[in-house]
């Protein structure tokens, strides 16, 4: 089993991981069995997160991460799981104002995003719940503390 990452660096942040982090972050969150997966993971500015949030999710503002899932058509073999847009000033801003490492919160939104990729959601409360504590085994498995305390 293997995933493939994408990385697309379109953010003139600083302190954006190593590609080889988010790929390490993507792969561990990675629930598939299928022999090989694929997900792009943009990183961008406010303005671009922007623009994607209003238009898609009819939200204003930047967010820290969008999801977009890839459906393939029935003639086609599935195998990408979607793109990931991560807000590289959104994510270093709420780790400084949440007390967290910068690396944890960026290693939080990439396994939070690929959940969702993967059908998970947290619109209920019983949903929410699963996905969280899919959230920190998976964070806790590679080092990282319960990023809801």
């Amino acid at each position: 089993m293997a995933l493939h990452t994408e990385i697309q660096l379109a953010s003139e942040a600083a302190d954006i991981p190593v590609e080889a982090s988010l790929e390490r972050w993507a792969t561990a969150a990675w629930q598939g069995d299928e022999d090989e997966a694929s997900v792009v993971i943009r990183v961008v500015d406010e303005a671009e997160s922007a623009e994607l949030n209003g238009t898609y999710r009819h939200k204003q503002g930047p967010t820290n991460v969008l999801s977009f899932p890839f459906e393939a058509p029935p003639e086609f073999a599935e195998g990408h799981l979607g793109d990931l847009v991560i807000c590289a000033p959104v994510v270093l801003r709420e780790a400084a104002e949440q007390g967290k490492t910068a690396e944890a919160h960026w290693a939080h939104m990439v396994i939070h995003g690929m959940l969702h990729l993967q059908g998970h959601d947290h619109i209920e409360d019983f949903d929410a719940a699963r996905m969280e504590a899919l959230e920190k085994e998976i964070l806790s498995g590679l080092g990282y503390e319960n990023p809801y305390e």
